[in-house]
C-alpha cells in the first residue's frame, strides 16, 4: 500500500478555538494534522484522534517534547495565551519555546496566530506579548507568516443568548456607540490559517490583519435583534468597569480609531465564505 504523501502540519492549541478550526480547515483540505497537546489522554484529544488526528505530547515547559512534535511537520500553527497561569509574561515565554522548537526542527514554515495591531506599538499588554513572539521569529530568521486577527465575534457571543430586558436585548460594552469596530470569526482564522500553511504565497509581505466585518456597537446590536426576532439596544459602559489593565488598555484603543486595520480584499481571498457578523450570528441559533 502506498505511503500517504499528503502534507502533514502540527497545530498548537488543537483543543481550543484557534487551533481546532485550523484543524478543521487542514482535514477538510486534505491534509494530515499532528495535534499538540499537554494531556494525549483528554476528552478533547481523544475526540481529536477519533477524526484521524495525530495526537503528541507537547508541553512548552519541556522543551523536548515540542522538538519532537514538530519533527518531520511540513508546516506548524502556533498560537498562544495571555489567560493562563502567569499573564502576559508567560505567553511570550511560552511563545518563544514554541518558536524554539519550530526552528530547531527544521519546520519550513510557520503560521504564528498574533493580533491585529500588534507591530504597531499600542501598549496593550496582550498585544506587546504576542509582538514580542513575532519579535523572537524575525531575530531567528524562521520562514514565517503573521496572522493578526481582529476582535473576535464570538466575544459578542452573550448577547445572542442573555436574557431580554422588558422584552428587548441590551448589549453593554464599554465601547462608544457610534465608533466602529472591526471582527472576525474564529473559524474563519482557522480557515485563513490552512490556506496560509498550504501555500504561504497566499499571504503577500508574510503578514495579514485578518477581518470579516466592521460595525458600530449600535449596528451591532441590531443585527443582535434581527437574529432573534426583538427589538434591541446598546448602552456604552465606562472602561473602568473592566477588570484589569490590560482590558482597560485595549477598549480605551478601540475608542479612538483608526484601531484595527484589517485587510478585507486579502481576508476575502484567504477565506472565499468569510462572514460578516449577520452571518455569524445566523449560524449560533
Amino acid at each position: 500500500m502506498a505511503a500517504d504523501r499528503s502534507p502533514v502540519f502540527a497545530v498548537v492549541g488543537a483543543t481550543g478555538q484557534q487551533g481546532g478550526a485550523t484543524v478543521r480547515a487542514l482535514l477538510a483540505a486534505g491534509a494530515r494534522v499532528r495535534a499538540l497537546s499537554r494531556d494525549p489522554a483528554s476528552e478533547r484529544s481523544r475526540a481529536l484522534a477519533a477524526q484521524g488526528v495525530e495526537i503528541v505530547r507537547g508541553d512548552t515547559g519541556e522543551p523536548g517534547s515540542l522538538r519532537a512534535a514538530f519533527a518531520g511537520v511540513d508546516g506548524a500553527f502556533v498560537m498562544t495565551t495571555p489567560f493562563g497561569p502567569g499573564g502576559t509574561e508567560r505567553e511570550a515565554e511560552d511563545g518563544a519555546a514554541a518558536v524554539d522548537a519550530v526552528r530547531a526542527a527544521g519546520v519550513p514554515h510557520l503560521v504564528f496566530s498574533s493580533v491585529g495591531g500588534a507591530e504597531r506599538s499600542t501598549g496593550i499588554p496582550h498585544f506587546e506579548s504576542k509582538r514580542r513572539v513575532e519579535e523572537h521569529v524575525e531575530r531567528l530568521g524562521q520562514p514565517v507568516t503573521f496572522l493578526r486577527p481582529v476582535f473576535f465575534m464570538e466575544n459578542l457571543g452573550g448577547a445572542v443568548g442573555q436574557d431580554l430586558e422588558d422584552g428587548t436585548l441590551v448589549l453593554r460594552m464599554p465601547m462608544p456607540a457610534d465608533v466602529p469596530l472591526q471582527m472576525v470569526a474564529v473559524e474563519d482564522i482557522g480557515t485563513a490559517a490552512a490556506a496560509a500553511l498550504l501555500d504561504p504565497s497566499r499571504v503577500p509581505g508574510g503578514a495579514v490583519e485578518l477581518v470579516g466585518d466592521e460595525l458600530t456597537m449600535e449596528q451591532a446590536a441590531a443585527a443582535v435583534g434581527r437574529a432573534r426576532g426583538v427589538p434591541a439596544r446598546y448602552e456604552a459602559l465606562p472602561v473602568d468597569v473592566l477588570p484589569d489593565e490590560d482590558l482597560r488598555a485595549m477598549f480605551t484603543w478601540f475608542a479612538s480609531p483608526p484601531a484595527y486595520r484589517g485587510d478585507l480584499d486579502l481576508s476575502r481571498r484567504l477565506v472565499p465564505d468569510l462572514h460578516a457578523f449577520p452571518d455569524w450570528l445566523a449560524q449560533q441559533a
